[in-house]
């Protein structure tokens, strides 16, 4: 049994060795806090008193020997791509800790992000702690509600009541929708409930690399520069860890760190400066299938996958290189080298804090887990790639015609983009196994290398570890590491043991046999499980058919059968040889799913988006709502949906007497998508920005005069279905000043990462007619009202009723 084990006392580590050592530690951890435990003796009455004596006060540390820990998890990498593992992408730092350490080319994600990441700092299964996908499709299932049950206390959380600093920084994906807004509730928090002391980062799947919006803990902050000074969102992330890390060290140098470094690198957009990229000029353009044998090749060179591993076949659903549109290609080709470009400079950001942590003399006792992706790459981009990807997402990529695409080539990965590349690239990015990102059945979705780099802990260096891992495993194999139990209670409840398991045996020898022999998979029902070597699997649904296309039932998928002990990258369907072993795997994988909450499966994307169909709740209800001068960083689940309705915009503001009116009254989204109301030259105006592509304005006849007035826009959707068009019309106090006309509106999501402002816009602007630094209005703003529908026929609301009839359209 392993220290992690022992209910009553844990022994320390050796340095360098893992067997237990014979001091006794002081603390019974498995209750956290660590109860305090006062010693009886002399309580004199006077403290002068020769006989006043009590035993010093000693910080709480964790048990001696106990290692720093940093865990570097990458997003959307898949396991073709670094160079690590024989992939096109120059990863440097990766190489550097794998020749010092250990290499695993068998470690499993979840297929999809927010599930990993939560089932990594619990050491869970993601449906056991309610991440069955992302936040943005939860339901009110218990597997996929993306609520952590407090019986599943995260990693963190553990390490810091036995004495760790703990910080985050970058990405924080498991926070449930309804608490996002800047008044939480923060329980889901990294800094709050998530357990650890600090955390500089963002909330949400992804970020704009160049102006993203921003948490220091759960205080919206602006980046402390803009892209044309150089700011750029990984280099930030990874100042702020190195500057943490060696501030910790320098005040609390007895104390050990656990330090969670995840940029949003290389989810979409694929930001880079322009060097980075051009670092890869001319290399992609043989094409994704070309790319596939060149990466292949060097996998097996450096003995990255076994020798007999065989490259599996391109699926119909992927397009030929040599079928794309001629015109397209260079096109193509440039979203590969802005992606590289891309996944270099992230491991380079990696390599600073490597760097910052040996030269504090610090590396030697530093357990390094650097886990190259969260998922297989993501193919979310459709065949041609998107310039913006939330085209995609809104079943608009038609709008990115190849001309279009053309026009903008120069500008991928700029902070004029929004970009994705093509799904071939990610299938070429998963070599050699099938399928991407969101396909939980096959390896192509779930393989990840990693590296793990400990010279204390780990004797040989640059071995290969081909036991099956998986991220559940990795929050046991710290406990193990860092000689502390599991805790059996947290904040006073009582808690479920961890599903993962330590792998801490496969430190010491190639040869050790494999613990981790049994596991589950499922994404959007797309599932399969692995048990002792063989994998039986199902892919149920495509990712990148975001919108429509048909999907079978679920009892009549295909299964596949695999055996892998020969057959390393899942290339030999075995189901017609070995019947009875696929309908014994089919039942294990309905056990599992049954045991860990997988059930029911929901194959559902779209739908869900939709709080009401999903069932989860919504942090406001009604058709109308109001909001207030400085209100900001609101995300689009904290404000009412006004996608595919007739909505109106109603403000009072105070027009100055000195100047025309200016800035911005609300706005949502950004660059790549949204809508305002906002002032330029006393003119009312408002605009309707479709995916960066278009921009509809209508604006004001005249200025505004100064004094008080009350400001309107009124959107009148045409209906008929989804993403339509409407009429503008503008008023200052109940009269019309100006009309204008939407062609069309994004039917599902203006952004991913852009809010929702009041008085101001934060990001990047809507409207070209203001930057976001001259946004704030000039005026004084008394309140907003955003209402649904149009039945206010006058077209003013008079301020006394205002809050009345607020009040009754809840």
């Amino acid at each position: 049994m392993t220290p992690a084990n022992d209910k009553l006392a844990v022994y320390t580590l050796k340095e360098g060795d893992h067997s237990m050592a014979t001091t006794p530690d002081r603390h019974a951890r498995a209750m956290l806090p660590i109860p305090d435990r006062p010693k009886p003796g002399l309580t004199t009455y006077d403290a002068k008193d020769p006989d006043t004596a009590y035993p010093p006060i000693e910080p709480l540390l964790p048990p001696e020997g106990a290692p720093n820990v940093l865990i570097v998890l990458l997003d959307d990498v898949g396991f073709g791509a670094s160079s690590a593992f024989g992939g096109p992408c120059q990863t440097p730092t990766a190489e550097r800790l794998a020749a010092g350490g250990l290499r695993y080319n068998r470690f499993h994600t979840t297929a999809l992000c927010a599930p990993t990441r939560q089932a990594l700092l619990t050491g869970r299964n993601h449906h056991s702690v309610g991440m069955g996908s992302i936040t943005e499709t939860a339901t009110s299932a218990p597997g996929n509600s993306s609520l952590r049950p407090n019986t599943k206390a995260p990693l963190a959380m553990t390490l810091k009541l036995n004495g760790y600093s703990t910080a985050q920084f970058g990405k924080c994906h498991e926070v449930p929708v309804w608490q996002t807004s800047p008044l939480g509730p923060f329980d889901a928090w990294p800094s709050a409930g998530g357990g650890f002391e600090t955390f500089y980062g963002f909330i949400g799947g992804e970020n704009n690399q160049w102006d993203p919006a921003l948490y220091d803990g759960t205080t919206p902050v602006e980046p402390p520069a803009t892209p044309e000074e150089g700011y750029h969102l990984t280099e930030d992330l990874a100042d702020r860890a190195i500057g943490w890390i060696r501030q910790q060290k320098a005040l609390m140098p007895d104390r050990p760190f656990f330090t969670y470094f995840a940029p949003g690198a290389t989810h979409a957009p694929h930001h880079v400066p322009k060097e980075w990229a051009d670092k890869y000029a001319g290399q992609f353009d043989g094409g994704w299938d070309v790319q596939r044998e060149r990466t292949f090749a060097k996998q097996k060179e450096m003995g990255a996958i076994p020798a007999d591993a065989e490259l599996t076949a391109r699926h119909d659903e992927i397009t030929a290189w040599d079928d794309m549109p001629d015109d397209l290609r260079p096109v193509l080709a440039r979203e590969m080298e802005v992606y590289a470009g891309f996944l270099e400079h992230t491991d380079h950001q990696v390599g600073r804090i490597i760097d910052a942590i040996e030269d504090l003399g610090i590396l030697d006792d530093t357990l390094i887990f650097y886990i190259v992706g969260d998922n297989g790459a993501s193919a979310e981009g459709t065949m041609n790639g998107a310039f913006n990807e939330m085209a995609n997402f809104n079943g608009m990529a038609a709008l990115e015609t190849p001309e279009f695409m053309l026009s903008k080539m120069d500008e991928f990965g700029s902070p004029e983009s929004y970009n994705h590349y093509s799904v071939g690239w990610a299938w070429a990015m998963n070599t050699p196994f099938q399928w991407t990102k969101q396909v939980a059945s096959h390896w192509g979705g779930t393989r990840n290398g990693t590296v793990v780099h400990w010279p204390n802990g780990i004797d040989e260096k640059g071995g290969l570890r081909q036991q099956f891992t998986h991220v559940i495993d990795v929050a046991p194999t710290v406990l193990e590491a860092a000689g502390l139990p599991e805790p059996t209670m947290v904040n006073g409840v009582q808690q479920s043991p961890m599903e993962g398991t330590s792998m801490l045996y496969t430190f010491k020898g190639a040869d050790a046999s494999e613990r981790h022999d049994l596991q589950y998979f499922e994404m959007f029902g797309n599932r399969g499980i692995y048990h002792k070597g063989w994998s039986a699997v199902t892919k149920h649904k495509t990712p990148w058919v975001l919108v429509g296309g048909d999907l079978p039932a679920f009892d009549d998928d295909v299964w596949e059968l695999y055996d892998g002990s020969v057959d390393y990258s899942q290339a030999n369907d075995l189901k017609a040889e070995h019947p009875e072993m696929l309908a014994k795997l089919q039942r294990l994988w309905l056990i599992e799913a049954t045991t860990y909450n997988v059930l029911p499966l929901d194959d559902r994307s779209g739908e869900r988006v939709n709080p009401d169909i999903a069932g989860r709740p919504t942090l406001v209800h009604g058709n109308s709502q109001q909001f207030f001068p400085g209100m900001g960083r609101l995300s689009e689940n904290s404000v009412v949906s006004i996608k595919n309705k007739s909505f109106s915009v109603t403000a009072e503001v105070d027009v100055p007497d000195d100047r025309p009116l200016h800035g911005v009254i609300i706005a949502q989204g950004g660059q790549f998508g949204g809508w305002a109301v906002y002032a330029t030259g006393g003119q009312l105006k408002f605009t309707y920005n479709l995916l960066g592509i278009n921009h509809y304005t209508a604006a004001g006849d005249a200025p505004i005069p100064s004094g008080k007035h009350q400001l309107r826009a009124e959107f009148a959707y045409d209906g008929g279905g989804l993403a339509k068009g409407g009429g503008v019309t503008l008023y200052c106090d109940g009269e019309q000043i100006g009309t204008g006309r939407v062609e069309a509106t994004q039917p599902m999501i203006f952004s991913a990462d852009e809010t929702t402002d009041i008085g101001y816009e934060s990001g990047t602007p809507v409207s070209p007619d203001y930057t976001t630094r001259e946004s704030k209005l000039n005026g004084k703003l008394h309140w907003v009202q955003l209402d649904l529908g149009s039945d206010d026929h006058d077209h003013y609301i008079d301020p006394e009723e205002r809050l009345r009839i607020a009040t009754a359209r809840q």
